[in-house]
């Protein structure tokens, strides 16, 4: 009783660790492997950042379109006033009320006395009413004390205070001919941003690529595995059958042996292939962003027979060229090199610019500057003529052009590699075609062969050497069956890729 519940027990849990086992691994398909590398990827995460970079440069390009407004303040403090007058000049104002007044003195003096010379006029004059208003009135007029403030005030006029200046301006240009250098640089803008989103797409392709080689790699040491183990048990059983005939006295030992040691390279065979798959997987963990140790089981990895790709239906030259993204990166650098030798060619042209201000200042220049704020509007257009540089516009046109020509070889060079590139692997699908087919027979024939010569083994009319021989072809050409599916699988891959095919 006591054992039946230890037996019982011993079965639940290794029920539970490989229920645990199951639910720790991870079953993953090719386009789960792909969604989980193009989510991850941080090469990719850097080549949306700049396709977003090149939107915003698209943006800015834009911007130049329209006027430019800008306002600017300022504050200053001067350590002297501004004198419209000299020294001499500004003393004499000051000193015009006394040198009036001594001098209008002078002259009624002089009047008086030449009045007072001649008696009968002096008569006239001396009892006459209005020459006594007159010089009662003159008398009482301060004449040189209005004249000497109107003198101050017009030296103090002459005397700016600007010790305290304050003064801004609210700015608008407007370009109006810059020698097509804005809409050059637009188109530009736009061409930089398509070309981001091509290289995202070269990539992205590129990706999985690369992907879809590591998984299909994968599955091919699965297999490899398999056959190994198939192989290792077979040896082993019949290391077994050798060890009992040799007991009974109907092999030798040297049968024995010979087997044995078939059998150990069978297991370290199948231990090499247990590396090959835990190295494999940790390559792909690492592609689609998991950690390297984790159990990951591939959905195609667990097959015992994998289906045929669909092969690529053939597309023309041109209509491949249309389809990849690298030669398409290639055209839209040519273009922008071509709108570049127009921005560059732009430098030698003139620009014609609006502007429009409005200027405030406190003092106020335009009311004697008194402290009060004052402004005024102004309007013009600028012109700008380059004339010479040393030839500097000159030689960045010629460069420009240069690049521009560099690109279209560029081009021209890719679309020939392209061109040998879908031959070359239009030739080896048939090959790798041919070789499955070939691999195929050559396995039937191999299963068929294995299957007599251990029949004839255990019957006793096989010796050890034919069995052993039989079973290492099984094991070859099973191999090569293997490696011509995947072959043709990566190939497949390739050819579309190469044809610009979507995945």
């Amino acid at each position: 009783m006591k054992k039946s519940l230890l037996l019982l027990s011993a079965l639940m849990v290794g029920i539970l660790t490989n229920t645990a086992a199951l639910h720790a691994q991870q079953q993953l398909s090719l386009e789960d492997c792909r969604r989980m590398a193009l989510a991850e990827n941080t090469d990719l995460k850097q080549a949306r950042t700049r396709i977003e970079m090149a939107g915003y440069d698209r943006k800015i390009a834009l911007a130049n379109y329209f006027p430019n407004i800008s306002a600017t303040g300022t504050y200053m403090r001067n350590g002297k006033n501004i004198s419209l007058l000299t020294d001499d000049m500004s003393a004499k104002l000051q000193g015009l009320g006394p040198a009036v007044g001594s001098k209008m003195s002078a002259t009624m003096q002089g009047i008086q006395q030449a009045i007072q010379s001649n008696p009968a006029l002096a008569q006239d004059y001396m009892t006459s009413p209005m020459w006594q208003f007159v010089m009662t009135q003159l008398g009482q007029a301060d004449i040189a004390g209005t004249i000497g403030a109107l003198g101050n005030e017009i030296d103090k006029a002459f005397h700016l205070d600007n010790q305290n200046v304050y003064a801004g301006i609210v700015s608008l240009q407007q370009p109006l001919f810059v020698g097509g250098k804005i809409i050059a640089s637009n188109k530009i803008a736009a061409l930089a941003e398509q070309l981001s989103r091509s290289k995202y797409d070269i990539a992205e392709r590129q990706l999985i690529s690369d992907v879809d080689k590591s998984y299909w790699q994968i599955v091919s040491i699965a297999a490899k595995e398999r056959t190994a183990q198939m192989y290792a048990d077979l040896l082993h059983k019949m290391e077994h059958d050798a060890q009992v005939s040799a007991d009974a006295g109907v092999l030798t030992g040297s049968d024995v042996l010979q087997v044995k040691v078939q059998a150990n390279e069978a297991d370290m065979l199948l231990n090499k292939a247990k590396n090959g798959l835990s190295l494999a997987k940790m390559l792909l963990c690492k592609q689609i962003g998991l950690p390297l140790d984790s159990d990951i089981v591939l959905a195609d990895e667990t097959s015992t027979e994998l289906a045929r790709p669909v092969l690529p239906t053939s597309k023309s030259l041109e209509d491949v060229y249309a389809a990849r993204p690298e030669v398409k990166s290639l055209e839209l650098a040519g273009q922008i090199y071509d709108n570049k030798v127009k921005v560059v060619r732009a430098d030698m042209l003139p620009t014609v610019a609006l502007t429009v201000n409005y200027i405030v200042s406190n003092p106020n220049p335009y009311n004697g500057f008194k402290k009060q704020w004052g402004g005024m509007f102004n309007a013009g257009v600028l012109v700008n003529i380059p004339i010479f540089h040393g030839f500097e516009r000159l030689n960045k046109t010629r460069k420009a052009k240069a690049e521009a020509t560099l690109y279209k070889l560029q081009l021209q060079d890719a679309k020939e590699m392209i061109a040998l590139q879908v031959s070359q692997l239009k030739k080896q699908q048939k090959e790798a075609l041919d070789r499955l087919n070939l691999a195929e027979s050559a396995l039937e024939s191999a299963e068929e062969n294995m299957r007599q010569a251990q029949v004839g083994y255990e019957g006793g009319v096989i010796t050890t050497n034919v069995a052993l021989a039989a079973q290492t072809a099984w094991l070859k050409a099973q191999s090569d069956f293997i490696d011509a599916n995947i072959e043709l699988q990566i190939n497949t891959l390739s050819l579309r890729q190469a044809q610009g095919e979507a995945f």
